[in-house]
């Protein structure tokens, strides 16, 4: 068949028999609950850390929680001897021509004189006692300065906060062995001022 040639047309009759017509759909109306021990555990948690990390990218402080799926930190002393194995770290996470200050995110309070290690998630969980350093996950939560602040007063990104890395926690226990950054935090105070720092 051409295409400019017309279709057969089907002739029906008008006074043809039709179905008859199905009865209406009826829609009831229910109230349903539902038992909060039913929802995935982590929903709140995942719903607070979007909040939080809209918050970061409008360059606010906010609070995050620990833990699930974005990361636990290590916390040291600051000073010199830290200070040189964040350069050293930094040497360890360059690849090709990347910028000088590669070592993933870590964060200084020189009030406190902290350096706050940002290390993956679960780590806390596997982190056996340092003399050095003291590692949280869940259930603290941490307050983390604008990504824009790099220098104080204040808490500030010491190595930037980036969405390709996290401090590896082997190297870095292996360079905390090797600097000896003191004293460690105490943990029960450690814990108490982390939703503070900034």
């Amino acid at each position: 068949m051409s295409l400019t040639e017309q279709l057969h047309r089907r002739n029906v009759a008008p006074d043809r028999l039709l179905p008859p017509a199905p009865a209406p759909v009826g829609f009831t109306l229910t109230t349903e609950s539902v038992d909060p021990r039913h929802i995935a555990s982590d929903m709140a948690d995942l719903a607070a850390r979007v909040r939080s990390l809209m918050a970061l990218q409008r360059q606010e402080v906010l609070q995050l929680p620990l833990g699930g799926h974005f990361f636990d930190i290590v916390v040291t002393a600051s000073g010199a001897q830290a200070h040189a194995a964040v350069a050293v770290m930094d040497g360890i996470q360059r690849t090709g021509n990347e910028q000088p200050d590669a070592c993933g995110p870590v964060i200084e309070d020189p009030h406190r004189s902290w350096l706050i290690w940002l290390v993956p998630p679960g780590t806390s969980q596997h982190w056996k006692p340092h003399r050095h350093a003291l590692c949280l996950g869940r259930p603290h939560q941490i307050a983390l300065p604008a990504v824009t602040t790099t220098e104080p007063p204040g808490p500030y990104w010491l190595r930037p906060f980036r969405g390709d890395r996290l401090v590896p926690p082997t190297a870095l226990r292996q360079l905390l062995d090797q600097f000896q950054p003191s004293p460690a935090p105490h943990e029960t105070l450690l814990g108490s001022v982390l939703s503070t720092i900034a």
